[in-house]
């Protein structure tokens, strides 16, 4: 029996219908877009005489690397200068997101204090920074300031243990003893009594009411365990102090210039960010319950560490989330400088020696692809913790 005409007209006009068809109408055409792409690229690199596929990550590199967090030589493959170029910018933003979060704290805090000159000059930094490119910033540190840095022999020097010249900022590495071990189990079980004793305070407010100083509790667990644990076991590190030798300092651990104005400048770009946006998380909070917290006779840092931070960290998480990303997309600008990032690495030296394009991009492409993922799981996670539960 065949459906009538009005069963076939409801069927076209369902929208849930419809909704399907676009969709799948729009995977075909995408999925004919982009096989004709890829057709294209292999006819394309055939013709040019270019090899496909990931077998030059087999290959020997055959070049030098200015910084390295693991060990490396000329002789190594393709494969460990990708592994090197991610450390590095993993660590370019690591050490960028710690410093930004500090500084951009310190200034959205600054910029609301009472104090008509803090405040000016929170005012001040933030509206500079904020404003100006930050591949101009990181042009300015490198090239302005540390490349005017004085040589080796007149290097600028800290308690006869950290220097700084035009090849870097030169810091005393610790190198491990037998030690370590038992020092490294010590701050771990300080964290771990850190975290029970603030499960615990938690718990003891909500039934008494009555408060529990978990932070100096926890900070003296983790300093008290890891120096008795010293004293026990013997010092877990001794420190490799640099020294000038001829033209230049050996031992220690520098960082290079490339890497400090890349830090310095993503720090105070993002920071700059990030001071406004505590700024508004801080005047989200409602007045009354600041006015609440003066009647209950607590001071202003009580009020502010107590009260309205944690509020006002409800606002802050999300749009903070979004400069930690933007933080780690900008590190790709250290190809500028020449610090030796995944994409001047590894989507450009290893790209410009063995010319296959599609590849390198692809596996940059996806470096960041994935560090942004893991930073949102992770905030996100942690904007779920912080959030109120409404009961």
């Amino acid at each position: 029996m065949k459906p009538s005409r009005s069963a076939f007209l409801s069927w076209i006009y369902d929208p849930k219908i419809r909704g399907i068809i676009a969709q799948v109408v729009t995977l075909i055409v995408l999925g004919l877009l982009v096989g004709w792409l890829a057709h294209n690229a292999i006819v394309n690199l055939a013709a040019r005489g270019i090899a496909s596929g990931f077998d030059f990550l087999n290959d020997p590199a055959g070049f030098g690397i200015l910084q390295t967090l693991i060990p490396y030589t000329e002789s190594d493959t393709y494969a460990r200068v990708f592994v090197i170029g991610l450390l590095n910018t993993l660590l370019v933003s690591a050490l960028g997101i710690v410093a930004a979060t500090i500084l951009g704290f310190i200034m959205g805090v600054a910029r609301l204090s009472k104090n008509a000159l803090v405040s000016a000059l929170a005012t001040v930094y933030i509206e500079t920074f904020r404003n100006i490119p930050p591949l101009l910033q990181i042009f300015f540190w490198y090239f302005a300031v540390l490349q005017a840095m004085p040589s080796p022999r007149q290097s600028l020097g800290w308690f006869d243990a950290v220097f700084l010249n035009i090849r870097g900022l030169y810091l005393p590495r610790p190198i491990p003893t037998e030690a370590v071990t038992a020092f490294v189990v010590a701050v771990v079980l300080a964290f771990v009594l850190w975290w029970v004793i603030a499960r615990w305070a938690k718990r003891r407010q909500d039934e008494t009411g009555q408060p529990f100083p978990v932070f100096w509790t926890g900070l003296g667990l983790v300093v008290l365990l890891p120096y008795l644990a010293s004293l026990i076991f013997g010092s877990p590190f001794t420190w490799e102090v640099p020294r000038l030798r001829g033209f230049n300092f050996v031992g220690g651990w520098v960082m290079i210039p490339e890497l400090v104005a890349l830090w310095v400048a993503l720090s105070i770009y993002t920071s700059a960010f990030i001071a406004e946006i505590v700024r508004a998380g801080i005047l989200a909070v409602p007045h009354g319950q600041t006015e609440a917290a003066m009647a209950l006779g607590l001071t202003s840092q009580q009020r502010l560490r107590l009260v309205i931070l944690p509020q006002a960290m409800r606002v802050i998480i999300p749009p903070l989330t979004s400069q930690y990303l933007n933080l780690t997309k900008n590190s790709s600008l250290a190809a500028a400088i020449g610090y030796p990032d995944i994409v001047g690495l590894f989507a450009g030296t290893v790209l410009n020696q063995t010319g296959q394009a599609i590849e390198t991009i692809a596996m940059a492409m996806a470096v960041y692809l994935t560090i942004s993922i893991t930073i949102s799981l992770f905030m996100n996670w942690y904007n779920k913790r912080m959030a109120l539960v409404e009961r």
